[in-house]
């Protein structure tokens, strides 16, 4: 449910509601940054990761699974203005980038400005982007080709790109992947949105580079574990985005920009199955249409081809995307976070603090919202 204004009265129906969100919006400019994030959110929407989740804890299915989708929610009227945003995805070793970015091209809310690969294998990664914004109409992206450094080489959805050209592709390719970041934030009317759902080696180059970033940027990640582990175990662990580099999640996650966090106590907990995921499975529309054959791909690749045709995999990273517009969903709390050298994140009260969505409000929910959008449907 929308929060209630200020005066404790209803908005006189919607033309009242949107003309009070462009008057705010006009007073959170002059504010700064934050506070424009908030009257939007508020009144406009009220190495491979899986291996190393194996070797932790094991991959769980959350709760729920086989509940039906709710369709009694309203549609929600389209942003004028939406939250220019930069995606870095360590896309093609998990299947979750997949979705996070098809989730992202279907959410009004959010303008993606650059696709950005991070972690290593660059020209798999940027190739993986290109066939997917080119298959899906979304070509215009401008693609961000990280170092050619460590990991290298390709990974389980290899196949899908073997034969696909980047220098084909329509939109703009950045060589310079770490620069255009630096460029799409400094240059941008508006605040950006940095949304980092992979380890955050060209993200903490950037800061390094260009440290004014931070004032300019608003970052958003899928990191860390504060009290639940993989698959909602009762203890915590070193996630994968940050285990597999702690010394740039240190320096992103302690720098001055404004920081949200989906760590596994949320965002861990996030699959689809039954009626939900059989609506994907049936969906025409390109996007989910392009993440269903990248999905039985990866499955195939990972010897269990079948369960693409019955539920997905965990979904961490769409929790991400969705925490850079709304958080309603989620129960969100400010603790101080220390990320340790062997990748742990730890409330510490002396630690920078950040806005850290430790519980759902409403899992089901979001799990709605992510069918609806990706089936084409825009939801409040």
């Amino acid at each position: 449910m929308g929060r209630s204004p200020p005066n404790g009265k209803p908005f006189a129906g919607v033309a009242g509601l949107w003309r009070k969100f462009h008057r705010d919006e006009v007073v959170a400019r002059k504010a700064g940054f934050r506070a424009y994030y908030e009257n939007v959110h508020v009144q406009a929407m009220q190495i491979n990761r899986r291996r190393f989740i194996k070797a932790s804890a094991g991959a769980a299915l959350s709760a729920g699974l086989f509940a039906g989708c709710r369709t009694d929610r309203p549609t929600a009227p389209p942003h004028s203005h939406p939250i220019p945003v930069i995606l870095a995805t360590d896309i093609g070793d998990d299947i979750d980038d997949t979705w996070a970015l098809g989730f992202l091209l279907k959410c009004p809310e959010l303008s993606l400005k650059l696709a950005a690969t991070e972690f290593g294998k660059a020209p798999y990664r940027a190739r993986l982007l290109g066939k997917f914004l080119q298959q899906t109409g979304h070509a215009n992206v401008p693609i961000a080709v990280g170092p050619d450094v460590e990991p290298r080489g390709g990974g389980p959805l290899a196949d899908w790109v073997r034969d696909y050209d980047l220098s084909a592709y329509p939109g703009r390719v950045h060589a310079d992947g770490v620069g255009a970041m630096i460029d799409v934030i400094m240059n941008s009317p508006q605040p950006v949105t940095l949304i980092c759902i992979g380890p955050m080696a060209n993200v903490a180059a950037a800061l390094q580079r260009e440290p004014r970033i931070a004032r300019r940027a608003r970052f958003v990640g899928m990191d860390g574990s504060v009290r639940l582990g993989y698959g909602g175990a009762k203890k915590p662990c070193a996630e994968w985005n940050v285990k597999a580099d702690p010394a740039a999640a240190q320096k992103g996650l302690s720098a001055g920009w404004d920081i949200t966090i989906t760590p596994l106590d949320t965002c861990g907990l996030v699959s689809l199955d039954g009626a939900r995921y059989q609506r994907i499975l049936r969906a025409r529309d390109p996007v989910p249409a392009t993440i269903v054959e990248n999905y039985r791909l990866w499955s195939r690749a990972k010897g269990n081809e079948a369960a693409a045709e019955r539920h997905s995999s965990t979904l961490f990273d769409p929790v991400a995307v969705y925490l850079a517009f709304s958080r309603r969903f989620c129960r969100m709390e400010r603790p101080g976070i220390r990320v340790t050298n062997d990748g742990f994140t730890v409330i510490d009260d002396q630690a920078r603090r950040m806005n850290v969505a430790t519980a759902w409000n409403d899992l089901d929910g979001f799990r709605d919202l992510l069918t609806e959008r990706l089936c084409g449907v825009v939801m409040a």
